[in-house]
C-alpha cells in the first residue's frame, strides 16, 4: 500500500482500518520494520504495531504475533553496516511491547514469555552492528532496543531469581564485549534501564550482585595499549555503564530494596575506576 494510506491510518489516530484483513495489515507492517526508510519504519510500522498490542488488538493473536516478530530477530544477524540492522532492531521495539502487554494481562503461557526472552538475548549477544543514528537510515539502535526489550523481560512475573540474574548476565556481556566504537547514543542509559528493571523485582541479592559489579568494574579499569586505536575501547563501555547505573539508583523515584548498599557498591567500583579522582590535586590521565 501506498506511504499515503498509512498517513490517513495515522491522521486516524491509528484506529485500525475495517477496508482490510488485519492479517494483510500486520504482515505488511511486519516488512515494513526492516524499511530503509525512516517515516516508514519509525514512523508509521513501529508506531503502529506498538499501539495495536498496547491498546489489545492482538490480544487474541499475541503467541503468533510475537513469534512472526521474534524471527525479525535473526535477519542477517551478524551483518555489519547494512539494512538488516533495522529489522533485527525494530523487531525488538515490537517484541517489548508484546512482552509488556502480556505484563499487564497475562495473555501468554510462561514458557512463550521465557522462548522469547531466550531469543532477545541470543540476538543481542550475537548483534555485531552497534550502529545508534546512521545518516540517511534514522535509528539503527540495536543494542538500545535490546535493552529495552531485556527490560520488559525483567518485569515479567513469569522470571524468577535465576532468569532476573541471566538477564543480568546478559546486561554485563553485551557492556564488555568487544567493539569498534564506544555507545555514545545512549546506549549505556537504555541499559542501566534494563538492569533496574531487574533490581525493582528486589529478586536478586546483593551477595549476587556485587561480584556481578566487580566483573564490570575491571573491566572499566582497563585501559589497552593500541598504537592506531583509541585505548578507552577496552573499558570505556563498561565505564559509561557504571555511571548510568549510579545516575539511575540514585535518582530513581520507585528504588530497589538494595538501593542504599547497592550504591556503596557502585560508587566504590567508581572510585577504582577513577583513581585520579581521589587523589587531591592528581591531573586527569590521559
Amino acid at each position: 500500500m501506498s506511504g499515503q494510506y498509512w498517513k490517513q491510518v495515522h491522521a486516524r489516530g491509528l484506529a485500525v482500518p475495517e477496508d482490510r484483513p488485519l492479517e494483510d495489515l500486520t504482515a505488511e507492517l511486519t516488512r515494513m520494520l526492516g524499511d530503509p526508510d525512516p517515516e516508514l519504519r519509525d514512523g508509521t510500522a513501529c508506531p503502529a504495531l506498538t499501539t495495536w498490542i498496547g491498546r489489545g488488538v492482538y490480544d487474541d493473536l499475541l503467541v503468533g504475533l510475537g513469534d512472526g516478530i521474534a524471527a525479525g530477530l535473526g535477519v542477517g544477524v551478524g551483518e555489519v553496516g547494512t539494512d538488516t540492522v533495522l529489522r533485527r532492531s525494530c523487531s525488538a521495539r515490537v517484541l517489548a511491547a508484546c512482552l509488556e502487554r502480556d505484563n499487564e494481562h497475562a495473555l501468554v503461557p510462561a514458557g512463550k514469555i521465557l522462548e522469547w526472552g531466550d531469543r532477545v538475548a541470543t540476538w543481542l549477544l550475537r548483534e555485531q552492528d552497534t550502529r545508534g543514528f546512521v545518516p540517511g537510515r534514522g535509528w539503527a539502535h540495536a543494542v538500545a532496543n535490546g535493552a529495552d526489550a531485556l527490560g520488559a523481560l525483567a518485569r515479567s512475573p513469569h522470571l524468577g531469581t535465576p532468569e532476573l540474574t541471566v538477564v543480568l548476565d546478559v546486561v554485563a556481556d553485551r557492556v564488555l564485549m568487544p567493539v569498534e566504537h564506544l555507545f555514545v547514543n545512549g546506549e549505556p542509559d537504555r541499559l542501566a534501564g534494563a538492569t533496574m528493571a531487574v533490581l525493582r523485582r528486589d529478586r536478586v541479592p546483593l551477595q549476587v550482585l556485587e561480584p556481578w559489579i566487580a566483573r564490570l568494574a575491571v573491566s572499566a579499569a582497563s585501559r589497552a595499549t593500541y598504537d592506531d586505536r583509541d585505548p578507552h575501547l577496552a573499558g570505556g563501555n563498561a565505564e559509561a555503564f557504571l555511571r548510568a547505573l549510579h545516575l539511575q539508583l540514585a535518582l530513581a523515584p520507585h528504588p530497589p530494596e538494595v538501593r542504599s548498599d547497592l550504591l556503596l557498591v557502585v560508587v566504590d567500583a567508581l572510585r577504582h575506576t577513577n583513581p585520579s579522582l581521589a587523589a587531591t590535586g592528581a591531573s586527569a590521565p590521559v
